[in-house]
């Protein structure tokens, strides 16, 4: 469940808000060397205003591809390059948008709580088979059965509210 939940704070962590993030770059993968790489495996990220992110590519030759995988990525960023450093600067989302990245976010705490539910799932048939082998009482079941649903309940609600202040995040101007 913490994996779940963590993987949906990454997820998160990805949207654009209005904010700028280092976590925004994080999926853009650059033509580096012959391979595809991580950005930050050529260049360091950094957000020095609340409106601009950072690019130090470490690499001079670098620049330009990473520039280029920038303004693909379907971010929707235009990146300006100044010798070694890349600036990003984000623009002012619309309310539409606000509203989609809402949409977005939602999606993931869906899939974030399914997940969850799937794995108490796992838990309660593991629990069930267990007390058909006779390896614990149908007391030692219902109790296990009681612990895993507490903590069923406390992921989902770690969720609603990490979704809630995401929220709170992307709507405000």
């Amino acid at each position: 469940m913490e994996g779940a939940l963590e993987s949906f704070r990454k997820e998160l962590g990805g949207l654009r808000t209005g904010r700028a993030s280092s976590n925004l770059l994080e999926p853009v993968m650059v033509e580096a060397y012959g391979s595809r790489m991580h950005l930050r495996e050529v260049a360091t990220v950094s957000v020095p205003e609340p409106r601009l992110i950072s690019v130090q590519v470490w690499d001079r030759g670098m620049t330009k591809a990473v520039e280029k995988a920038i303004r693909d990525s379907g971010l929707g960023l235009n990146p300006q390059a100044e010798g070694q450093v890349i600036r990003v600067p984000l623009p002012d989302l619309t309310q539409e948008r606000r509203a989609e990245l809402a949409k977005v976010a939602h999606k993931y705490a869906e899939q974030c709580r399914v997940a969850i539910r799937n794995i108490r799932r796992d838990g309660m048939d593991g629990l069930k088979k267990a007390e058909k082998a006779s390896e614990i009482t149908q007391d030692e079941h219902k109790v296990q059965s009681d612990k895993v649903q507490v903590l069923t309940d406390q992921h989902i609600k770690m969720v609603d509210d990490s979704l809630a202040q995401k929220e709170k995040e992307i709507m405000q101007v």
